[in-house]
């Protein structure tokens, strides 16, 4: 199968009567043309996924296909944009037509969930990777960033921390013993991360600053922190755990993966104390999950204690190099 019977066969994912009004030229040219909401900015990110270094190089087509969409996606939930389009290139070893069965109905089931479309990209031959580029609009002024931050502000973080760590170490069969409903949900929360897109627009306007989470709380906490010119103050015994992740692992262990294990792809954010009350608004009507684990204070560097006292953790988190 040649190039462009392959893009024709597998990436095609709308008809010319379900196209976005949003796209006027889509997959098959050498360029897409597209129309940006009315008064937003573009929003626009790019990663890659490489076999053997951000997923086992045996994994399941459907679920790379669902993983690289997701982690993408998660850093337009940290801008708090709205979704629009994405760009895929791929580069394959061989045209494995049930391989790229598989791939695709894993992209497009995850595309229609968070209600994005695929408007362009490219194939090769090389190493498996998988690289997707998001784009989305925010309205203008009220994007999250990571220097917003100021002292005093509190830092919360959505969901629980921790699970994709034991996910990978469930696919590396470092946790045997394992109930079938733990495997199951930790394996889940590492194939298929939740993208907190409705978090991340609810909280425009409201937080200072924020990031996604995928190289681990210290690191990227780490990263509001130094661009925001501040130290951040983590209390490590209100980490979020999820019950899967405490029934499998000791309670230091749990600790570390929630603080370094990276993958979590939840966010990481900071509120004045003025506007905490709209945050606990948001989390009393359940339009967000979120849990206060430290404070923002002049000086630089993230600094741990566990009830008080200062804690070291075992890693620093995800490094690329």
């Amino acid at each position: 199968m040649g190039e462009f019977e392959l893009i024709r066969h597998y990436f095609r994912q709308h008809s010319a009567e379900t196209t976005p009004d949003s796209v006027l030229l889509g997959v098959g040219d050498d360029a897409a043309l597209l129309s940006v909401p009315t008064g937003e900015s573009l929003a626009v990110s790019v990663d890659t996924l490489v076999s053997g270094v951000h997923f086992p190089a045996d994994a399941p087509a459907e679920e790379i296909g669902q993983r690289a969409l997701r982690v993408n996606l998660s850093d337009l939930a940290a801008m708090g944009a709205h979704p629009l389009w994405m760009t895929l290139a791929l580069t394959l070893p061989e045209t494995s037509e049930p391989w790229l069965s598989d791939f695709s109905r894993g992209l497009f089931a995850a595309a229609e969930t968070f209600g994005i479309t695929l408007v362009g990209g490219d194939t090769t031959k090389g190493p498996l990777a998988v690289t997707v580029q998001v784009m989305g609009s925010v309205i203008p002024g009220q994007a999250l960033r990571r220097d917003g931050a100021s002292a005093g502000d509190y830092v919360l973080v959505t969901g629980h921390l921790g699970d994709s760590a034991a996910g990978l170490a469930c696919l590396q069969d470092r946790l045997p013993a394992l109930s079938d409903e733990h495997r199951t949900y930790l394996l889940e929360r590492y194939w298929r991360p939740t993208p907190r897109l409705n978090e991340g627009l609810s909280l425009a306007g409201v937080a200072s600053a924020a990031l996604d989470i995928s190289d681990g709380l210290l690191a990227d906490l780490g990263h509001i922190a130094e661009a925001s010119d501040l130290a951040a103050e983590l209390f490590v015994e209100e980490l979020p755990l999820s019950p899967a992740l405490q029934a499998v692992v000791p309670e230091a262990q749990a600790r570390d993966w929630a603080l370094s294990g990276g993958d979590d792809y939840e966010l990481c954010f900071t509120v004045p104390e003025v506007r905490m009350p709209e945050v606990g608004a948001l989390i009393a009507s359940g339009a967000l999950q979120a849990t206060v684990v430290g404070r923002l204070f002049p000086g630089e560097g993230v600094h741990c204690r566990l009830h008080g006292e200062p804690y070291s953790p075992q890693q620093s988190g995800y490094t690329h190099f």
